[in-house]
C-alpha cells in the first residue's frame, strides 16, 4: 500500500503588511485560505495575538468563522486561543457555534501564554493572576462543556455542547506536551519560533501518551517556517521579511511586515544574526531542491505526523507560490518514497 503524503497546513498571524491596511490582510488571508485549499492542505489555523500592530488576528473565533464561511472543506481553528484570557464556557459557546455553521471542520488549538505584553494581559483579565493548575483544569472544563450535557448538568454552552470540537494543545515547553499526552489530545509544539525543546517535547509528549475518546494514538504537528522560491537566492531574499519581524520582536520593537531587504543579514551584528538563527532554528528556506532536503530532514528528525507552515512573504503572490513549492516538495518526497 502507498503511504499517504504527510498532510500540510498553514498558521496565518494575518500580517499587516508595511504601507497596507487590516482590511488588506484581512482579505489576503482569505485568499491564502482558498489557495491553500485549492493545494490541498489539511487545515488553515489563526493566532491569537493582541496590541501588535502588524497582526490583526486579535478576534481569533471572528477570523475562523470568516475564513470557514470563504472556503468549503478545509479545517479552519484557532492556533491557538490562548485560554488564560477567557472564561472556558464563552470559548465553548463561541467555537461551539463556529462548529454548528461548520459542521466538521473546526478546531480548537489552545495555549496558555498571554499572547501580548504584560500591559495588555493585565487589560484582558483585569485582576485576575494566573496560576499553573488553572490552564490544566480550563482544559477539563472546556472538554465537558464540549461534551453532551450529561443529566442533571447545571452548566450547559448552548451552542457548544455536544459538539466535540476537536482540543489540541499547543506550547514550545514541556508542560504542554505532558498535558496533551495525560489526556489524550493531539499536540502541536510551536518550533515556528521556539524551536529549542522540539524534539524533547515530543518525545515526552509521544513516551507519556494515554489513549482517549478523541485520539487512539499520539499525533504531532510541528511548525516550520517555510520560504520557498524558484532559487535559494530568491528564497533567502523574501525571508528577510521574516528576519527582520523576528529581530523586532527581539528588540521589543514591533512594526508591520517589512518589505524584504537585500543583504539584511550581513547588515547585522554577529549576536543579532545568531539570535535570529536560533530562533529561525526549525526554519526551511530555499528553492524546489533545498525545500525537499529540509524537509525530509525535518520530518525525519521529529517523526511529525503533520507539518503547520508559516510563511512571512511581504508579497502575497509570491506567498502563495511558497505553498504550491512546499506541496510540490512534499509530494516529490513521497514519490521518491514508493
Amino acid at each position: 500500500m502507498t503511504p499517504s503524503p504527510i498532510p500540510l497546513s498553514f498558521l496565518d498571524l494575518v500580517a499587516v503588511r508595511e504601507g497596507g491596511t487590516v482590511a488588506e490582510a484581512l482579505a489576503t488571508a482569505l485568499e491564502t485560505a482558498r489557495y491553500a485549499e485549492h493545494l490541498g492542505f489539511a487545515r488553515y489555523w489563526l493566532a491569537e495575538h493582541h496590541n501588535m500592530v502588524g497582526i490583526a488576528s486579535s478576534a481569533t473565533a471572528v477570523l475562523v468563522g470568516h475564513i470557514a464561511a470563504g472556503t468549503s472543506t478545509i479545517r479552519v481553528g484557532s492556533g491557538g486561543v490562548m485560554l488564560p484570557n477567557h472564561a472556558p464556557l464563552m470559548v465553548a459557546e463561541a467555537f461551539g457555534t463556529l462548529a454548528e455553521l461548520h459542521p466538521g471542520r473546526i478546531d480548537l488549538g489552545l495555549g496558555r501564554a498571554p499572547g501580548t505584553d504584560g500591559l495588555t494581559m493585565r487589560a484582558l483579565r483585569r485582576d485576575r493572576i494566573e496560576r499553573e493548575e488553572d490552564f490544566p483544569r480550563d482544559v477539563a472544563e472546556l472538554q465537558q462543556l464540549l461534551a453532551p450535557a450529561e443529566p442533571g448538568q447545571r452548566l450547559i454552552a448552548v451552542p457548544g455542547a455536544g459538539t466535540r470540537v476537536p482540543i489540541w494543545l499547543l506550547g514550545s515547553s514541556l508542560f504542554s506536551a505532558h498535558l496533551a499526552a495525560e489526556r489524550g489530545l493531539p499536540y502541536a509544539f510551536a518550533s515556528h519560533f521556539a524551536p529549542r525543546l522540539l524534539l524533547q517535547a515530543i518525545q515526552t509528549y509521544r513516551s507519556h501518551f494515554r489513549p482517549s475518546e478523541q485520539l487512539a494514538r499520539p499525533y504531532v504537528i510541528v511548525g516550520v517556517p517555510l520560504i520557498g522560491a524558484s532559487t535559494d537566492n530568491e528564497a533567502e531574499y523574501l525571508a528577510s521579511s521574516t528576519y527582520q519581524r523576528v529581530l523586532g520582536i527581539l528588540r521589543g520593537d514591533r512594526r508591520p511586515l517589512q518589505p524584504p531587504e537585500e543583504g539584511f543579514m550581513e547588515g547585522l551584528q554577529p549576536d543579532e544574526r545568531a539570535a535570529i538563527r536560533s530562533f529561525m532554528a526549525a526554519a526551511v528556506v530555499g528553492g524546489p531542491d533545498t525545500l525537499r532536503t529540509g524537509l525530509a530532514q525535518l520530518i525525519s528528525a521529529t517523526g511529525a505526523d503533520e507539518l503547520m507552515l508559516v510563511s512571512d512573504i511581504f508579497d502575497p503572490e509570491l506567498r502563495l507560490n511558497s505553498l504550491r513549492l512546499a506541496r510540490d516538495a512534499r509530494d516529490a518526497l513521497e514519490t521518491a518514497a514508493t
